[in-house]
Protein backbone atom coordinates (compact mmCIF):
# COMPACT_ATOMS: atom_id res chain seq x y z
CA UNK A 1 0.00 0.00 0.00
CA UNK A 2 1.21 3.54 -0.58
CA UNK A 3 2.13 5.38 2.61
CA UNK A 4 0.69 8.82 1.99
CA UNK A 5 -0.74 11.71 3.93
CA UNK A 6 -4.22 12.92 3.07
CA UNK A 7 -4.85 15.82 0.71
CA UNK A 8 -4.47 19.04 2.75
CA UNK A 9 -7.77 20.25 1.30
CA UNK A 10 -9.67 17.11 2.32
CA UNK A 11 -12.63 17.30 4.65
CA UNK A 12 -11.05 16.29 7.95
CA UNK A 13 -12.10 15.80 11.55
CA UNK A 14 -10.15 17.86 14.11
CA UNK A 15 -7.93 15.67 16.28
CA UNK A 16 -6.81 16.85 19.71
CA UNK A 17 -3.86 15.19 21.44
CA UNK A 18 -4.50 15.36 25.18
CA UNK A 19 -2.03 14.55 27.92
CA UNK A 20 -3.23 12.85 31.07
CA UNK A 21 -2.07 15.73 33.26
CA UNK A 22 -3.79 18.39 31.19
CA UNK A 23 -7.07 16.60 30.48
CA UNK A 24 -8.93 18.47 33.22
CA UNK A 25 -7.68 21.80 31.91
CA UNK A 26 -8.74 20.88 28.38
CA UNK A 27 -12.19 19.79 29.52
CA UNK A 28 -12.63 23.07 31.37
CA UNK A 29 -12.53 24.87 28.02
CA UNK A 30 -15.19 22.65 26.46
CA UNK A 31 -19.00 22.68 26.61
CA UNK A 32 -20.55 20.65 29.42
CA UNK A 33 -21.86 18.12 26.92
CA UNK A 34 -18.32 17.36 25.77
CA UNK A 35 -17.03 17.06 29.33
CA UNK A 36 -19.85 14.73 30.23
CA UNK A 37 -19.23 12.57 27.16
CA UNK A 38 -15.52 12.29 27.84
CA UNK A 39 -16.05 11.40 31.49
CA UNK A 40 -18.83 8.92 30.68
CA UNK A 41 -16.52 7.10 28.25
CA UNK A 42 -13.72 6.85 30.77
CA UNK A 43 -11.19 8.71 28.61
CA UNK A 44 -8.11 9.51 30.74
CA UNK A 45 -5.59 10.71 28.16
CA UNK A 46 -3.44 7.59 28.44
CA UNK A 47 -1.37 6.59 25.41
CA UNK A 48 -3.47 4.44 23.09
CA UNK A 49 -6.83 5.86 24.10
CA UNK A 50 -9.05 7.39 21.42
CA UNK A 51 -12.51 8.91 21.52
CA UNK A 52 -14.84 10.39 18.89
CA UNK A 53 -16.79 13.42 20.13
CA UNK A 54 -20.42 13.66 18.97
CA UNK A 55 -21.76 16.78 17.33
CA UNK A 56 -25.03 17.91 15.89
CA UNK A 57 -27.42 15.34 14.43
CA UNK A 58 -25.21 12.55 15.74
CA UNK A 59 -22.31 13.41 13.45
CA UNK A 60 -18.77 13.42 14.88
CA UNK A 61 -17.43 16.87 15.69
CA UNK A 62 -13.86 16.05 16.71
CA UNK A 63 -11.68 13.30 18.11
CA UNK A 64 -9.33 12.86 21.05
CA UNK A 65 -6.11 10.85 21.20
CA UNK A 66 -4.43 10.13 24.49
CA UNK A 67 -0.91 11.51 24.69
CA UNK A 68 -0.06 10.09 28.11
CA UNK A 69 2.72 11.61 30.15
CA UNK A 70 6.25 12.66 29.29
CA UNK A 71 7.54 9.63 31.21
CA UNK A 72 5.24 7.26 29.32
CA UNK A 73 6.36 8.73 25.98
CA UNK A 74 10.01 8.25 26.93
CA UNK A 75 9.27 4.59 27.56
CA UNK A 76 7.81 4.11 24.11
CA UNK A 77 7.80 5.60 20.63
CA UNK A 78 5.10 6.85 18.29
CA UNK A 79 2.50 7.68 20.96
CA UNK A 80 -0.01 9.01 18.44
CA UNK A 81 0.24 5.79 16.41
CA UNK A 82 -1.07 3.88 19.44
CA UNK A 83 -4.40 5.68 19.08
CA UNK A 84 -4.65 5.60 15.28
CA UNK A 85 -6.16 2.07 14.94
CA UNK A 86 -8.96 3.06 17.34
CA UNK A 87 -10.00 6.17 15.43
CA UNK A 88 -11.74 4.54 12.48
CA UNK A 89 -11.18 5.03 8.76
CA UNK A 90 -11.72 8.79 8.62
CA UNK A 91 -9.44 11.66 7.67
CA UNK A 92 -8.01 13.76 10.50
CA UNK A 93 -6.04 16.96 10.96
CA UNK A 94 -4.15 17.80 14.12
CA UNK A 95 -6.01 20.57 15.92
CA UNK A 96 -4.06 20.84 19.17
CA UNK A 97 -1.67 19.16 21.58
CA UNK A 98 1.13 18.05 19.25
CA UNK A 99 4.50 19.52 20.29
CA UNK A 100 6.28 20.91 17.19
CA UNK A 101 9.47 19.04 18.07
CA UNK A 102 7.53 15.73 18.04
CA UNK A 103 5.51 16.37 14.87
CA UNK A 104 7.79 14.52 12.43
CA UNK A 105 8.11 11.45 14.66
CA UNK A 106 4.37 11.22 15.30
CA UNK A 107 3.54 11.76 11.63
CA UNK A 108 5.89 8.94 10.63
CA UNK A 109 4.42 6.71 13.30
CA UNK A 110 0.92 7.36 11.95
CA UNK A 111 1.94 6.18 8.48
CA UNK A 112 3.79 3.13 9.80
CA UNK A 113 0.78 2.14 11.91
CA UNK A 114 -0.99 1.29 8.65
CA UNK A 115 1.61 -1.37 7.72
CA UNK A 116 0.28 -4.91 7.25
CA UNK A 117 2.06 -7.97 5.90
CA UNK A 118 -0.70 -9.57 3.85
CA UNK A 119 1.16 -11.66 1.26
CA UNK A 120 -0.20 -14.95 2.57
CA UNK A 121 -3.33 -14.12 4.54
CA UNK A 122 -5.62 -11.27 5.43
CA UNK A 123 -6.09 -7.99 3.66
CA UNK A 124 -5.23 -4.37 4.17
CA UNK A 125 -7.69 -3.00 6.70
CA UNK A 126 -9.14 0.47 6.15
CA UNK A 127 -6.88 2.88 8.00
CA UNK A 128 -7.41 6.42 9.22
CA UNK A 129 -5.79 9.11 7.11
CA UNK A 130 -3.94 12.15 8.41
CA UNK A 131 -3.26 15.53 6.88
CA UNK A 132 0.45 16.13 7.45
CA UNK A 133 1.02 18.32 10.51
CA UNK A 134 2.22 21.85 9.88
CA UNK A 135 5.97 22.29 9.68
CA UNK A 136 6.94 18.73 8.72
CA UNK A 137 8.55 17.59 5.48
CA UNK A 138 5.65 15.41 4.37
CA UNK A 139 7.36 14.08 1.24
CA UNK A 140 10.43 12.98 3.21
CA UNK A 141 8.32 11.24 5.84
CA UNK A 142 6.38 9.36 3.15
CA UNK A 143 9.67 8.19 1.63
CA UNK A 144 10.92 7.00 5.04
CA UNK A 145 7.70 5.07 5.60
CA UNK A 146 7.92 3.35 2.21
CA UNK A 147 11.57 2.45 2.83
CA UNK A 148 10.66 0.94 6.18
CA UNK A 149 7.81 -1.02 4.59
CA UNK A 150 10.24 -2.51 2.05
CA UNK A 151 12.55 -3.66 4.83
CA UNK A 152 9.67 -5.17 6.78
CA UNK A 153 8.29 -7.00 3.75
CA UNK A 154 11.67 -8.52 2.91
CA UNK A 155 12.30 -9.74 6.45
CA UNK A 156 8.76 -11.04 6.93
CA UNK A 157 8.82 -13.15 3.78
CA UNK A 158 9.71 -16.78 4.62
CA UNK A 159 12.84 -18.32 3.19
CA UNK A 160 10.76 -20.50 0.87
CA UNK A 161 10.02 -17.31 -1.08
CA UNK A 162 13.06 -15.22 -0.10
CA UNK A 163 16.20 -17.08 -1.08
CA UNK A 164 19.30 -15.62 -2.73
CA UNK A 165 17.54 -15.44 -6.12
CA UNK A 166 14.52 -13.60 -4.69
CA UNK A 167 16.76 -11.20 -2.78
CA UNK A 168 18.55 -10.47 -6.04
CA UNK A 169 15.17 -9.84 -7.69
CA UNK A 170 14.26 -7.35 -4.96
CA UNK A 171 17.53 -5.50 -5.55
CA UNK A 172 16.96 -5.54 -9.32
CA UNK A 173 13.45 -4.13 -8.87
CA UNK A 174 14.90 -1.29 -6.80
CA UNK A 175 17.60 -0.65 -9.40
CA UNK A 176 15.01 -0.53 -12.19
CA UNK A 177 12.78 1.86 -10.25
CA UNK A 178 15.56 4.37 -9.64
CA UNK A 179 17.78 3.86 -12.67
CA UNK A 180 20.63 2.24 -10.77
CA UNK A 181 23.17 -0.17 -12.24
CA UNK A 182 23.42 -3.70 -10.92
CA UNK A 183 25.80 -6.63 -11.39
CA UNK A 184 25.55 -10.07 -9.83
CA UNK A 185 28.23 -12.74 -9.46
CA UNK A 186 26.79 -16.15 -8.59
CA UNK A 187 27.52 -19.82 -8.12
CA UNK A 188 30.89 -21.20 -9.16
CA UNK A 189 31.92 -17.78 -10.48
CA UNK A 190 32.34 -16.69 -6.83
CA UNK A 191 34.98 -19.27 -6.00
CA UNK A 192 38.04 -17.39 -7.23
CA UNK A 193 37.30 -13.81 -6.12
CA UNK A 194 34.81 -14.29 -3.27
CA UNK A 195 35.90 -17.62 -1.80
CA UNK A 196 34.23 -17.26 1.60
CA UNK A 197 30.86 -16.29 0.12
CA UNK A 198 31.16 -19.36 -2.10
CA UNK A 199 32.19 -21.64 0.78
CA UNK A 200 29.26 -20.63 2.98
CA UNK A 201 26.67 -20.89 0.21
CA UNK A 202 27.86 -23.90 -1.77
CA UNK A 203 25.96 -26.51 0.27
CA UNK A 204 22.59 -25.15 -0.81
CA UNK A 205 20.99 -25.89 -4.19
CA UNK A 206 20.05 -22.18 -4.19
CA UNK A 207 23.22 -20.64 -5.60
CA UNK A 208 25.03 -18.02 -3.52
CA UNK A 209 25.69 -14.64 -5.08
CA UNK A 210 27.15 -11.19 -4.57
CA UNK A 211 24.78 -8.38 -5.51
CA UNK A 212 26.45 -5.10 -6.47
CA UNK A 213 24.19 -2.05 -7.02
CA UNK A 214 25.44 1.43 -7.92
CA UNK A 215 23.59 4.76 -8.12
CA UNK A 216 24.59 8.40 -8.39
CA UNK A 217 27.46 10.19 -10.10
CA UNK A 218 28.43 13.01 -7.73
CA UNK A 219 29.02 13.60 -4.06
CA UNK A 220 30.70 11.42 -1.45
CA UNK A 221 31.17 7.74 -2.18
CA UNK A 222 29.26 5.68 0.40
CA UNK A 223 29.05 1.90 0.34
CA UNK A 224 26.43 -0.10 2.22
CA UNK A 225 27.11 -3.78 2.90
CA UNK A 226 24.26 -5.97 4.15
CA UNK A 227 24.35 -9.56 5.35
CA UNK A 228 22.01 -11.58 3.15
CA UNK A 229 21.90 -15.01 4.77
CA UNK A 230 18.43 -15.94 3.59
CA UNK A 231 18.22 -18.89 5.96
CA UNK A 232 20.72 -20.09 8.52
CA UNK A 233 20.56 -23.71 9.65
CA UNK A 234 23.90 -23.23 11.37
CA UNK A 235 25.52 -25.49 8.80
CA UNK A 236 27.22 -28.63 10.15
CA UNK A 237 27.18 -26.98 13.59
CA UNK A 238 23.43 -27.15 13.20
CA UNK A 239 21.20 -24.97 15.35
CA UNK A 240 18.58 -26.47 17.65
CA UNK A 241 15.03 -26.04 16.43
CA UNK A 242 14.32 -23.29 18.95
CA UNK A 243 17.17 -21.21 17.53
CA UNK A 244 16.29 -21.90 13.91
CA UNK A 245 12.72 -20.62 14.16
CA UNK A 246 13.51 -17.00 13.28
CA UNK A 247 16.29 -17.61 10.81
CA UNK A 248 14.28 -16.29 7.87
CA UNK A 249 15.28 -12.89 9.31
CA UNK A 250 19.02 -13.58 8.99
CA UNK A 251 18.99 -11.46 5.85
CA UNK A 252 17.82 -8.50 7.94
CA UNK A 253 21.05 -6.63 7.26
CA UNK A 254 20.41 -6.86 3.51
CA UNK A 255 16.79 -5.80 4.02
CA UNK A 256 17.89 -2.78 6.02
CA UNK A 257 20.48 -1.60 3.50
CA UNK A 258 17.96 -2.02 0.67
CA UNK A 259 15.43 0.06 2.61
CA UNK A 260 18.11 2.66 3.30
CA UNK A 261 19.14 2.66 -0.37
CA UNK A 262 15.52 3.19 -1.40
CA UNK A 263 15.29 6.23 0.88
CA UNK A 264 18.59 7.67 -0.39
CA UNK A 265 17.58 7.31 -4.03
CA UNK A 266 14.00 8.51 -3.53
CA UNK A 267 15.28 11.58 -1.67
CA UNK A 268 17.72 12.25 -4.50
CA UNK A 269 20.69 12.71 -2.16
CA UNK A 270 23.89 13.69 -3.91
CA UNK A 271 26.17 10.76 -3.31
CA UNK A 272 27.81 7.92 -5.13
CA UNK A 273 25.97 5.02 -3.57
CA UNK A 274 27.08 1.41 -3.73
CA UNK A 275 25.19 -1.49 -2.16
CA UNK A 276 26.87 -4.87 -1.71
CA UNK A 277 24.86 -7.88 -0.54
CA UNK A 278 26.39 -11.34 -0.17
CA UNK A 279 23.26 -13.50 -0.50
CA UNK A 280 23.54 -17.13 0.61
CA UNK A 281 21.74 -19.94 2.36
CA UNK A 282 23.76 -21.68 5.06
CA UNK A 283 22.61 -25.24 4.47
CA UNK A 284 23.68 -28.77 5.36
CA UNK A 285 24.89 -31.18 2.70
CA UNK A 286 27.92 -33.24 1.78
CA UNK A 287 29.44 -30.12 0.24
CA UNK A 288 29.06 -27.95 3.35
CA UNK A 289 32.12 -26.24 4.75
CA UNK A 290 33.36 -27.86 7.95
CA UNK A 291 34.65 -27.00 11.41
CA UNK A 292 38.44 -26.75 11.33
CA UNK A 293 38.50 -25.84 7.65
CA UNK A 294 40.76 -22.90 6.87
CA UNK A 295 39.42 -20.51 4.25
CA UNK A 296 41.39 -17.88 2.37
CA UNK A 297 39.42 -14.68 2.02
CA UNK A 298 39.33 -12.22 -0.87
CA UNK A 299 41.67 -9.99 1.13
CA UNK A 300 44.17 -12.83 1.50
CA UNK A 301 43.63 -13.29 5.24
CA UNK A 302 43.14 -16.90 6.30
CA UNK A 303 40.26 -17.85 8.58
CA UNK A 304 40.00 -20.94 10.76
CA UNK A 305 36.41 -22.18 10.98
CA UNK A 306 35.63 -23.08 14.57
CA UNK A 307 31.86 -22.88 14.13
CA UNK A 308 29.95 -23.02 10.86
CA UNK A 309 27.15 -21.08 12.58
CA UNK A 310 29.38 -17.98 12.59
CA UNK A 311 28.97 -17.66 8.83
CA UNK A 312 27.66 -14.11 8.55
CA UNK A 313 31.03 -12.54 9.24
CA UNK A 314 32.59 -14.73 6.55
CA UNK A 315 30.33 -13.56 3.73
CA UNK A 316 30.50 -9.97 4.97
CA UNK A 317 34.29 -10.12 5.04
CA UNK A 318 34.59 -10.79 1.30
CA UNK A 319 32.07 -8.06 0.52
CA UNK A 320 33.83 -5.60 2.84
CA UNK A 321 37.19 -6.39 1.20
CA UNK A 322 35.67 -5.56 -2.19
CA UNK A 323 34.15 -2.33 -0.84
CA UNK A 324 37.45 -1.31 0.73
CA UNK A 325 39.34 -1.66 -2.55
CA UNK A 326 37.60 1.49 -3.86
CA UNK A 327 38.32 3.46 -0.66
CA UNK A 328 34.94 5.21 -0.45
CA UNK A 329 34.48 7.97 2.10
CA UNK A 330 32.38 5.64 4.27
CA UNK A 331 31.52 1.96 4.51
CA UNK A 332 28.46 0.90 6.51
CA UNK A 333 27.84 -2.76 7.29
CA UNK A 334 24.55 -4.02 8.71
CA UNK A 335 23.98 -7.57 9.91
CA UNK A 336 21.92 -9.74 12.21
CA UNK A 337 25.28 -10.97 13.37
CA UNK A 338 25.35 -12.10 17.01
CA UNK A 339 23.07 -13.22 19.80
CA UNK A 340 25.54 -11.50 22.11
CA UNK A 341 24.28 -8.13 20.90
CA UNK A 342 20.75 -9.05 21.97
CA UNK A 343 21.97 -10.13 25.39
CA UNK A 344 23.76 -6.80 25.73
CA UNK A 345 21.07 -4.35 24.56
CA UNK A 346 17.90 -6.33 23.81
CA UNK A 347 15.78 -6.16 20.64
CA UNK A 348 15.02 -2.41 20.54
CA UNK A 349 18.51 -0.95 20.43
CA UNK A 350 20.84 -1.26 17.45
CA UNK A 351 24.45 -1.38 18.65
CA UNK A 352 27.04 0.16 16.36
CA UNK A 353 30.82 0.24 16.20
CA UNK A 354 33.06 2.93 14.76
CA UNK A 355 36.43 4.54 15.47
CA UNK A 356 35.28 7.86 14.00
CA UNK A 357 34.23 10.19 16.83
CA UNK A 358 32.33 12.78 14.73
CA UNK A 359 30.44 10.01 12.97
CA UNK A 360 29.60 8.31 16.28
CA UNK A 361 28.28 11.57 17.73
CA UNK A 362 26.22 12.27 14.60
CA UNK A 363 24.72 8.78 14.65
CA UNK A 364 23.75 8.96 18.32
CA UNK A 365 22.10 12.36 17.87
CA UNK A 366 20.34 11.35 14.66
CA UNK A 367 19.06 8.16 16.25
CA UNK A 368 17.35 10.18 18.97
CA UNK A 369 15.95 12.72 16.53
CA UNK A 370 14.60 10.04 14.17
CA UNK A 371 13.12 7.71 16.81
CA UNK A 372 15.62 5.11 15.61
CA UNK A 373 17.57 4.34 18.80
CA UNK A 374 21.22 3.28 18.70
CA UNK A 375 23.87 2.44 21.25
CA UNK A 376 27.60 2.74 20.63
CA UNK A 377 29.78 -0.27 21.42
CA UNK A 378 33.59 -0.37 21.50
CA UNK A 379 36.14 -1.75 19.08
CA UNK A 380 37.99 -2.97 22.19
CA UNK A 381 41.51 -3.66 20.97
CA UNK A 382 42.62 -5.80 23.94
CA UNK A 383 40.21 -8.42 22.58
CA UNK A 384 42.02 -8.62 19.23
CA UNK A 385 43.98 -11.60 20.52
CA UNK A 386 40.73 -13.54 20.89
CA UNK A 387 40.26 -13.67 17.12
CA UNK A 388 43.84 -14.80 16.38
CA UNK A 389 43.99 -18.62 16.59
CA UNK A 390 47.62 -19.02 15.60
CA UNK A 391 46.99 -21.67 12.96
CA UNK A 392 45.41 -19.01 10.70
CA UNK A 393 45.20 -15.23 10.64
CA UNK A 394 41.70 -15.16 12.11
CA UNK A 395 39.24 -17.30 14.06
CA UNK A 396 35.60 -17.01 13.04
CA UNK A 397 34.25 -18.14 16.45
CA UNK A 398 36.63 -17.58 19.35
CA UNK A 399 36.12 -19.74 22.41
CA UNK A 400 35.06 -18.42 25.78
CA UNK A 401 31.56 -17.17 25.08
CA UNK A 402 32.27 -13.58 26.12
CA UNK A 403 32.19 -10.30 24.17
CA UNK A 404 30.77 -12.05 21.13
CA UNK A 405 29.45 -8.93 19.45
CA UNK A 406 32.72 -7.06 20.00
CA UNK A 407 34.92 -9.87 18.67
CA UNK A 408 32.67 -10.19 15.61
CA UNK A 409 33.00 -6.46 14.96
CA UNK A 410 36.78 -6.66 15.39
CA UNK A 411 36.82 -9.53 12.87
CA UNK A 412 34.99 -7.41 10.29
CA UNK A 413 37.23 -4.40 10.88
CA UNK A 414 40.23 -6.46 9.75
CA UNK A 415 38.79 -6.32 6.20
CA UNK A 416 38.43 -2.51 6.09
CA UNK A 417 41.95 -1.13 6.06
CA UNK A 418 41.96 1.64 3.44
CA UNK A 419 38.61 3.41 3.90
CA UNK A 420 38.76 6.39 6.28
CA UNK A 421 35.39 5.81 7.93
CA UNK A 422 33.75 2.50 8.81
CA UNK A 423 30.70 1.76 10.94
CA UNK A 424 29.20 -1.64 11.70
CA UNK A 425 25.66 -2.29 12.98
CA UNK A 426 24.85 -5.55 14.78
CA UNK A 427 21.05 -5.41 14.47
CA UNK A 428 18.13 -7.69 15.35
CA UNK A 429 15.75 -6.62 12.53
CA UNK A 430 12.78 -8.13 14.37
CA UNK A 431 10.15 -6.76 16.72
CA UNK A 432 9.26 -9.63 19.10
CA UNK A 433 6.04 -8.06 20.43
CA UNK A 434 3.63 -5.56 18.87
CA UNK A 435 4.15 -1.91 19.72
CA UNK A 436 2.76 1.36 18.31
CA UNK A 437 3.68 1.60 14.60
CA UNK A 438 5.78 -1.56 14.96
CA UNK A 439 3.81 -4.80 14.63
CA UNK A 440 5.43 -8.08 15.54
CA UNK A 441 7.82 -9.06 12.75
CA UNK A 442 10.51 -7.55 10.59
CA UNK A 443 11.63 -4.02 11.37
CA UNK A 444 14.18 -1.47 10.27
CA UNK A 445 16.94 -0.60 12.73
CA UNK A 446 19.39 2.15 11.93
CA UNK A 447 18.49 3.47 8.47
CA UNK A 448 16.79 6.69 9.66
CA UNK A 449 19.67 7.39 12.03
CA UNK A 450 22.19 6.74 9.27
CA UNK A 451 20.34 9.13 6.94
CA UNK A 452 20.42 11.86 9.55
CA UNK A 453 24.10 11.30 10.27
CA UNK A 454 25.01 11.31 6.57
CA UNK A 455 23.31 14.66 6.16
CA UNK A 456 25.32 16.07 9.04
CA UNK A 457 28.73 14.53 8.37
CA UNK A 458 28.71 15.01 4.58
CA UNK A 459 26.42 18.06 4.46
CA UNK A 460 24.05 16.41 2.00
Amino acid sequence: MPFRFADPQADALPLHLVESATLADWLATQPETVSAWVEANGFTGAIGEALILPGEAGKPSAALAGYGTAKARRRSRFALAAAAPRLGARTYRIASGLPPEAAAEEALGWLLAAYRFTRYAGSEAPAPALIAPEGVDAARIEILAEAEALTRDLVNTPASDMGPQELEEAARALATEFGAGIEVTSGAALEENFPMIHAVGRASPRAPRLIDLRWGSEGPAITLVGKGVCFDTGGLNIKPGSSMGLMKKDMGGAANVLGLARAIMALGLKMRLRVLIPAVENAVSGDAFRPQDILTSRKGLTVEINNTDAEGRLVLADALALADEETPELIVSMATLTGAARVAVGPDLAPFYTDDEPLAAALSLAGTDAADPLWRMPFWEPYEAKIEPGIADLDNAPAGGMAGSITAALFLRRFVTETPRYVHFDIYAWNPAPAPARPKGGVGQGPRAILGALSQVFEL
